[in-house]
């Protein structure tokens, strides 16, 4: 028999956590299935031509699971974070063992005779099972969690569900690290995990900003850029709350299709700056259109975060909805006296106009041909989803339309 040891180069580059939370009376039970191979700098004993000693390494199970899982992994009962769990039981896990598919099948699993040496595994083949549990007030509280995972590995996907007594299982995603997450989220917590969500996607969306400036070149001015932004606000709002329930095409070529519609929105934009062929009271009708495909490019960066919505779908769409505006009306605060400043003392606004333009209209010309070049792998199907899509953006176009010339024309004296 011989040892092989572990040694801090071997960090895997990828790593899936599996964890079952089951609130139950005055306990709750926390399973956590990763890979051994994810434990570090521990020296995994061997026999044969490489295989896993089980019966050495078994006194050392418990001391591992507190070390990478119970110190790590953060509990919270109504906003107190519970204390250090009791391990009640590990396990070694073959990699065809299905067990986690529900939270009695894994505590039965795991708390049964520990794997034996007759069963013939390798250390960086097998799962590592474990089982805690958490003394609680009632199984009826507010819960939350930060699995505390992303050290495992240099990216760990964690998948977890909540299982609460009578209520609808809670299924989450997280990459690396999410924070602490309510498990069954009051409104106002969904609510404000939206917000925050809306408020730094705007923010961080090199081309939606890129767009907002395109909007605010050629005015500058407040009241014509209430009617702008609005119009922008309320498409993407609709097109964000299609995709959320559902009735957004489910097909791969779409996202690109969209991120290349983006990017040709702002090329549009930015030439219309340019040529100046659009009067300011028409604008919005520009920005109602092409909202309605940025819409679509706020739901691919919602997806994920749809998950910690909980039963608040609608409050959270909101809310995310509430962030974004938020954000858009700091960028405006800040853009409007910048580009006044600019215009001012730095460069006329005719030519100033057109060399900022110029500026964004070359960087969006590059992301459209990019992303169209993404575009160009698919093999497109037109499909009824998508055909009822282009009917409904040309209905709600002829009705903008309409609505403009109705309120435009001349009123009876």
């Amino acid at each position: 028999m011989h040892v092989a040891a572990l040694s801090a180069h071997d960090i895997p580059l990828d790593v899936a956590v599996h964890m079952l939370v089951k609130p139950e009376g005055d306990r709750l039970q926390l399973l956590v299935r990763m890979p051994l191979q994810s434990i570090r700098d521990v020296e995994f004993p061997e026999f044969g031509p490489g295989y896993l000693d089980i019966d050495l390494l078994a006194p050392q199970l418990t001391d591992l699971a507190t070390l990478w899982i119970a110190n790590d992994a953060e509990i919270y009962e109504n906003g107190r974070r519970l204390p250090l769990p009791r391990i009640a039981a590990t396990q070694i896990s073959i990699p065809s063992d299905r067990s986690f598919s529900s939270a009695d099948e894994a505590v039965a699993h795991i708390t049964q005779p520990l794997l034996s040496n007759s069963v013939n595994v390798v250390w960086n083949q097998v799962w590592f099972d474990v089982l805690l549990e958490y003394p609680i007030s009632s199984d009826q509280s507010a819960f939350s969690m930060r699995p505390g995972m992303e050290r495992l590995a240099a990216r760990v996907v964690t998948t977890l569900r909540f299982l609460p007594p009578g209520g609808a299982v809670r299924a989450y995603e997280f990459d690396g690290d999410p924070g602490v997450v309510p498990l069954d989220p009051r409104w106002h917590q969904a609510a404000w995990r939206f917000v925050e969500s809306g408020f730094f996607h705007i923010l961080s969306g090199a081309d939606h900003l890129l767009f907002l400036l395109c909007l605010v070149i050629p005015f500058r001015r407040i009241r014509p850029l209430i009617g702008v932004v609005t119009a922008f606000t309320i498409a993407h709002s609709l097109t964000l709350a299609a995709s959320a329930y559902g009735l957004a095409p489910d097909v791969g070529w779409f996202p690109p299709l969209i991120e290349t519609l983006i990017a040709l929105s702002i090329v549009w934009m930015a030439l219309e700056n340019i040529v100046g062929v659009t009067p300011q009271n028409r604008r919005w009708m520009f920005a109602l259109g092409f909202g309605l495909v940025h819409g679509f490019g706020f739901s691919f960066a919602l997806g994920q975060t749809l998950q910690f919505a909980g039963e608040h779908l609608l409050t959270s769409l909101l809310a995310f909805n509430v962030g974004v505006e938020i954000g858009q009306l700091l960028v405006l605060i800040v853009l409007v006296p910048a580009l006044a400043l600019v215009f001012r003392y730095v460069v006329a606004e005719r030519i100033g106009t057109i060399i900022l333009s110029a500026i964004v209209a070359h960087t969006a010309w590059h992301w459209m041909m990019d992303r169209g070049a993404i575009l160009a792998r698919f093999d497109i199907q037109w499909s009824a989803d998508i055909l009822l899509w282009l009917a409904a953006l040309v209905a709600i176009a002829a009705a903008a339309g309409a609505a403009h010339r109705y309120f435009s024309r001349p009123k009876p004296v």
